[in-house]
């Protein structure tokens, strides 16, 4: 079966899209967002991640902007590139054919079948096929979205990065009663790396064995340099939600975001009480964490078995 990847190409969507790729499902292609760093620089991360693991799937330019709002991006946590490492980076390849990612997700939805999409950034390319296309926007099967916060934010007190970067780009796809499945932030934070995990991939003996484990290493002392003990895998627990949904628990509720205050735009707001609410979509309450250690690890030690 044939998914779809829409992702802003961080190293922890590197790792998703591995999971994906190392699992039943074909992806069919993949479309670039702004979000962790600016659309030229997702481009180019796009590239060398191509290049290093042999992608061969199409890879398509999406939205470098919000529906409304500035540019937001997690450079001030992830560096310039959206990638730490402690060494080695994804190595300079050409840049991408110039592909439009709203007319790639138009023909896509235009097939037969069921039309799965994995959403790991803002969702401003969902957003714009849900407002200029409404009629294909209505055959997406599922769109599991790494996004949210029950609780909290991490970007803000309030918001999380994915849904503050396009708040408004989140309020059209809940509009549009897309079937949204919510990976959130407290789902994400039960499921971590540590320091010692990145030791199996560096010692897997491929080609990319020592990239993968630097870049891995560094996403980890993301976490580690703020005193934690070890950095949540948010990206790739979306993607564990994505291909193997019996150990997530998804409860139904209603979901809405906040598009106003400077404290609080961007929040996601989460009833779960069907006597206070009409339910329009899901979100992942719990999952079995190790599990998905089991998952996300052996997708990075394979690809660095290679």
């Amino acid at each position: 079966m044939g998914v779809w990847i829409d992702t802003d190409m961080g190293f922890d969507d590197i790792a998703a899209i591995l999971v994906v790729g190392q699992s039943e499902f074909e992806i069919d292609g993949i479309s670039l967002v702004f979000g962790n760093t600016p659309l030229p620089q997702v481009r180019i991360n796009a590239a060398g991640a191509a290049g290093a693991f042999g992608w061969t799937f199409p890879i398509h330019t999406g939205r470098a902007m919000p529906v409304l709002g500035k540019l937001e991006t997690a450079q001030a946590i992830l560096g310039e590139t959206g990638i730490s490492t402690i060494g080695r980076s994804l190595p300079q390849a050409a840049d991408l054919v110039e592909s439009d990612a709203f007319a790639a997700l138009c023909r896509w939805l235009e097939r037969k079948g069921q039309h799965r999409i994995l959403a790991l950034g803002p969702l401003t390319n969902i957003a714009a096929v849900a407002l200029a296309r409404p009629d294909l926007a209505a055959r997406i099967t599922e769109l599991v979205w790494m996004g949210g916060g029950v609780t909290s934010g991490n970007h803000t007190a309030s918001a999380e990065f994915n849904a503050l970067a396009d708040p408004e780009a989140l309020s059209i796809v809940i509009a549009h009663g897309l079937p949204l499945r919510m990976v959130d932030l407290d789902l994400c934070r039960k499921v971590l790396a540590r320091p010692e995990d990145v030791e199996p991939v560096r010692h897997a003996g491929g080609a990319n064995a020592e990239l993968i484990a630097d870049m891995f290493s560094g996403y980890i002392r993301i976490g580690t340099s703020r005193g934690r003990p070890a950095m949540a895998i948010y990206d790739p627990c979306a993607a564990v939600a994505f291909v193997a949904p019996d150990i997530v628990s998804f409860r139904p509720a209603r979901i809405d975001v906040e598009l106003q205050g400077a404290l609080t735009r961007g929040r996601t707001v989460v009833e779960t009480r069907a006597t206070h609410a009409t339910f329009n979509a899901q979100f992942a309450a719990d999952i079995d964490a190790d599990m998905a250690r089991v998952i996300i690890l052996a997708a990075l030690v394979n690809e660095a078995r290679k």
